[in-house]
């Protein structure tokens, strides 16, 4: 029994599937097969069914997942002991965030990095959390920023924070930050959001059920940017996290105003990779990024609370 055969098990188990395996992993199939069989000559039990479409793990096998999840947290745990007193660090970390993360946190977290190791670099890729998730397991990321994943035996997930989403509209729709507007309210408004794939698309329609009500969507963008622009020339009002947008109410370019019964929250995250090695620099950044997170809602920049 070796680790390779304890994250080759962990893989085929969350994706039932020998192929879908082999294509996360970059290993040939026969490889990850011949790893399985090993493991379980050795256990002496299978620890999969096998049938024609995949890959069905046992009881014995979920009993073992659980072992190899475990051992696996308590490797990366060695390393995280031994590497604490590391004081200069090099290379660069690739990090993936979501978009409104990404428009929060940038220029802070570069500039943050920037001062205090100036010989690690840091490149960072934007995308939903479902794309943000399958580059981190297939080895294209070391850190993912997200919004609370599926629990999976693939991932580390740490929470954040609550995030609250906020209201918001162009500069002349009259909501202030000062005034609450109740969820309700929002029946027969024209909204301006992402599409129902989107995590932030599923909170506001989860808060519009709740009070009975539909959402009136006059354009659907998945896209950040395109979701402000629209607003700030009157296609309607959209739900964004407040620091995403803080600069432009700061110039007035756009207002907002807390939503409340209920207020629609998400939970931001941490994720890293359970199977594999977490590097110190990886560390270090994802240290760096709580740090900003809670200095930006200690001074109300960003709305929620620290978990």
């Amino acid at each position: 029994m070796d680790v390779v055969q304890l994250k080759t098990l962990i893989h085929v188990a969350e994706l039932g599937s020998l192929s879908k395996a082999s294509d996360r992993l970059h290993i040939a199939q026969p490889a990850l097969s011949r790893q399985i069989r090993l493991l379980e000559k050795e256990l002496g039990t299978y620890l999969f069914e096998r049938h024609g479409r995949g890959m069905l793990i046992t009881e014995a096998g979920r009993e073992v997942l659980a072992h190899a999840t475990r051992i696996l947290q308590e490797m990366e745990s060695i390393r995280s002991s031994v590497a604490g007193g590391r004081t200069s660090l090099r290379g660069t970390v690739v990090i993936g965030t979501t978009p409104t993360v990404a428009e929060i946190v940038t220029v802070p977290l570069v500039r943050k990095l920037r001062d205090a190791q100036p010989d690690l670099g840091v490149r960072i890729s934007s995308a939903f959390s479902g794309y943000l998730l399958d580059w981190l397991q297939r080895g294209e990321l070391e850190l993912a920023i997200s919004y609370d994943p599926q629990p999976l035996h693939t991932l580390r997930i740490v929470p954040v924070m609550m995030e609250n989403l906020l209201l918001v509209g162009p500069a002349g729709a009259g909501l202030s930050l000062d005034t609450p507007v109740s969820f309700a309210s929002l029946a027969g408004q024209e909204l301006v959001l992402p599409s129902a794939r989107h995590g932030l698309r599923v909170i506001l329609d989860r808060c519009a059920r709740e009070v009975g009500i539909p959402l009136r969507t006059s354009v659907e963008a998945d896209s950040f940017g395109a979701m402000i622009d629209l607003v700030r020339n009157g296609f309607g009002l959209t739900a964004l996290p407040l620091a995403s947008i803080y600069a432009q109410l700061e110039n007035g370019s756009l207002c907002a105003a807390p939503l409340v019964e209920p207020v629609p929250m998400r939970k931001l995250v941490q994720v890293f990779p359970a199977d594999r090695r977490v590097s110190p620099a990886a560390r270090f950044v994802a240290d760096t990024f709580i740090e900003i997170a809670a200095d930006l809602v200690e001074r109300k920049i960003w709305a929620g609370h620290m978990l």
